[in-house]
């Protein structure tokens, strides 16, 4: 079982050494920005790493909403985070499942999902696998609670789609990690990654904080549970730097006795 962390992007394959991780995550452009990805000068060295890559979109992504001016970039930029996150072979784009304005139907936002990869496949598809993430808030999201997320997958389920399942975003988005990863699969039929969070909020509390494993008010054990159902890598995006994302690798290690990285 793979297992490593999101980390700054400036030099990720050092973060990765810095916590003896086996997988990182990170952004290719401001999270909060409109930029296209640029091309990197370490591309070679990553695609040649051992360590597994991930990508995750920037947040301000919504491809759901009815909101042209928000909505069209969002499928663009999707578009190009997935090329550029391919080209330094990255297993996968992980991207939040949005959400559409108070008063509009959601049903149009599951829709405008579809589109975005029918918009994706008149240009030759996406680079890589593309891994919708369930988030922590809303009560007009496509993917916090899991019949959103069933009418979701009814609407892409034709293409081929992943799925991020983040502990956190679930327990505070009010759905209990016991079984979740049962109920997720026999809705997408896979789990492609774990982001293994901790929740400074109480459950269903909407509120998307993550905190270290051994804190928060989700007893570790559970998210201990949901990595070993999942039986997919994990990526911590947990506080706290090299020692803290170490400390939680080192405890997910000790408790699923995946062991140490080989040197």
């Amino acid at each position: 079982m793979r297992i490593g962390a999101h980390v700054d992007s400036a030099d990720p394959l050092s973060e990765a050494a810095a916590r003896a991780a086996e997988a990182v995550q990170f952004f290719l452009s401001d999270p909060q920005g409109w930029k296209a990805p640029q091309p990197r000068e370490d591309a070679d060295r990553l695609r040649a790493a051992e360590v597994d890559r991930y990508v995750h979109a920037p947040y301000v992504i919504n491809v759901a909403t009815l909101n042209n001016r928000i909505r069209i970039p969002s499928r663009k930029l999707l578009l190009a985070h997935a090329t550029a996150a391919a080209e330094i072979g990255a297993k996968g784009l992980i991207v939040h499942g949005g959400h559409v304005n108070a008063g509009d139907d959601l049903a149009v936002g599951f829709d405008n999902w579809r589109k975005t990869f029918a918009f994706a496949a008149d240009s030759g598809g996406f680079a890589l696998p593309v891994l919708i993430e369930n988030t922590a808030g809303g009560d007009n999201a496509c993917a916090r609670r899991l019949d959103a997320l069933a009418r979701l997958w009814d609407a892409v389920g034709e293409y081929e789609v992943g799925f991020c399942l983040d502990t956190c975003h679930a327990h505070a988005g009010g759905e209990d990690l016991l079984d979740l990863v049962d109920r997720v699969k026999a809705i997408t039929g896979r789990i492609d990654l774990v982001h293994a969070n901790n929740s400074k909020d109480a459950f269903g509390s909407g509120r998307d904080r993550h905190d270290n494993l051994g804190g928060g008010s989700i007893d570790p054990e559970l998210v201990v549970a949901v990595i070993r159902a999942a039986d997919a890598p994990v990526i911590v995006e947990t506080p706290g730097g090299v020692e803290g994302q170490g400390a939680d690798i080192a405890f997910l290690r000790d408790r699923l006795g995946a062991g140490s990285p080989a040197a």
